[in-house]
């Protein structure tokens, strides 16, 4: 029997799989004696993965996606429906098609795609509502804020469907997404875009109190890393089918602030700053409110990473062949992740960590190996071992990571991957496998890159 038969049918159990891998191996051509054993283990996964998935959370009463379930894959929970979860779907489901080919996976990007156009645009004020809550059973806008890191999530998915599709409804609500995006949320003065809106689009630089209970006051005024290079990320791969003049300068403005403003001299990105792009750093602060304010200023181990691949995604897109100083930024921040925040004991990225003095030592504060951080950590490993295979290093700590994720991560009784690394704590084994902040796009994607980068097919690989 054909290999790919067995890794591309998702009812085959990831360990069947390796079992079928290996004894055809054993049997096979000479071709695939020489194969790399990774390989087999990552198609299989990533098969597994998309089996336990799809097409469970898929809402075909409501439309979308459910994105709550518990650790056995039962639905539980309020299941509302964010926009980043929805999105994110979208893409999954899309970047499944492309790989497998397989047009059930299209149906369920069509059946993301109409959820996004028909619910949660919003038709009074543009841009997409954040939240859908279900009121009396109807689902229902909620919030007091829209969000430009959500809505760059919309174009990311949006622009993928459309990639496999030709459906060019999907493409022209990506370019309006854009528009949006780009006439509400963009600084004409200091550059770069805002996250945190008000309902109607409009900004809150002239806000003084939060007289309407608004979401991330704190944040009104300032600019964030998490939602620029999301928004690089989605520029990135809407210019990839719209070539367009306008949004090619706005990604090329977006990577050199990430690039050379963001991202510290050290080698990691300021999490928070201010509308002039000073850094929100809270190392003055005591110590309890620096612990109370952990998500507005730490270094954060797994966004890194991730942009490290991000910035050289973005050169790629906008064909900038003789970019020299990008590459040697990105190997920067994931070499800053690795010396950092790996753990030598164990395996796998720390989530935070903080430079306390002016010294070069980064003190861990969040030892917890947050899965999407894994996932972010493979591909990264895997990108740098590809494009420097002469630093033995990364292929590696990339075996070592891979190894990691099998252990600590993937669940072999229920299917699916943990919000962390188990190390011992038998409670993480019983906490949620899905929710609105726990989707499938950092691990599958991981997959896939990875998957390319060993087959020698991925793109910002060149060919030796």
């Amino acid at each position: 029997m054909r290999i790919a038969f067995f890794i591309r049918n998702r009812r085959i159990s990831f360990f069947l799989i390796i079992f079928l891998v290996l004894v055809t191996c054993r049997n096979g051509t000479p071709e695939i004696k020489k194969a790399d054993p990774i390989l087999f283990e990552l198609k299989a996964s990533l098969g597994s993965l998309s089996q336990i998935w799809y097409p469970r959370t898929m809402d075909t009463i409501e439309g979308g996606f459910y994105p709550d379930f518990n650790y056995r894959w039962e639905l539980e929970g309020e299941q509302t429906k964010m926009l980043v979860t929805q999105a994110r779907h979208l893409w999954t489901a899309s970047s499944l098609y492309a790989y497998y080919k397989d047009t059930s996976y299209l149906k369920m990007a069509k059946h993301g795609f109409e959820y996004l156009i028909t619910k949660m645009w919003d038709t009074n004020h543009g841009g997409f509502h954040t939240f859908l809550k279900p009121v009396e059973g109807i689902y229902t806008p909620q919030g007091s804020t829209k969000s430009t890191y959500a809505n760059a999530f919309a174009i990311y998915g949006l622009a993928n469907y459309y990639k496999v599709s030709g459906d060019t409804a999907a493409l022209n609500l990506a370019k309006k997404t854009f528009q949006w995006i780009d006439q509400k949320a963009y600084d004409p003065l200091y550059k770069g875009y805002f996250d945190v809106l008000q309902l109607d689009g409009t900004n809150m630089l002239l806000l003084e109190e939060n007289d309407k209970d608004y979401d991330n006051w704190i944040r009104r005024n300032w600019k964030d890393q998490n939602s620029s290079i999301h928004l690089m990320e989605a520029f990135s791969a809407l210019y990839g089918v719209w070539p367009d003049k306008h949004l090619g300068e706005r990604l090329t403005e977006l990577q050199l602030l990430i690039r050379d403003t963001i991202t510290s001299s050290k080698g990691y990105l300021y999490l928070h700053l201010e509308r002039d792009w000073t850094p929100v750093i809270l190392k003055d602060s005591s110590e309890t409110y620096r612990q109370e304010n952990f998500a507005l200023d730490h270094v954060s181990f797994g966004h890194d990473v991730e942009t490290g691949f991000l910035l050289l995604e973005a050169s790629h897109a906008i064909e900038l062949q003789h970019d020299s100083i990008t590459p040697v930024k990105a190997k920067k921040m994931i070499d800053h992740g690795i010396d950092k925040g790996w753990d030598l004991k164990l395996g796998g990225f720390f989530d935070g960590g903080y430079y306390l003095d002016d010294s070069d030592e980064c003190t861990i504060l969040n030892r917890a190996k947050i899965w999407w951080t894994q996932a972010e950590g493979l591909n990264a490993l895997m990108l740098m071992a590809s494009l420097y295979p002469e630093e033995k290093r990364y292929r590696r700590l990339f075996e070592a990571q891979w190894s990691y994720i099998k252990k600590e991560l993937m669940d072999q009784t229920y299917g699916g991957w943990y919000g962390e690394g188990v190390e011992g704590n038998e409670q993480i084994r019983l906490e949620p496998k899905a929710h609105i902040w726990k989707v499938n796009y950092h691990n599958i994607r991981a997959l896939i890159n990875t998957i390319e980068m060993l087959e020698g097919t991925y793109v910002l690989v060149p060919e030796k």
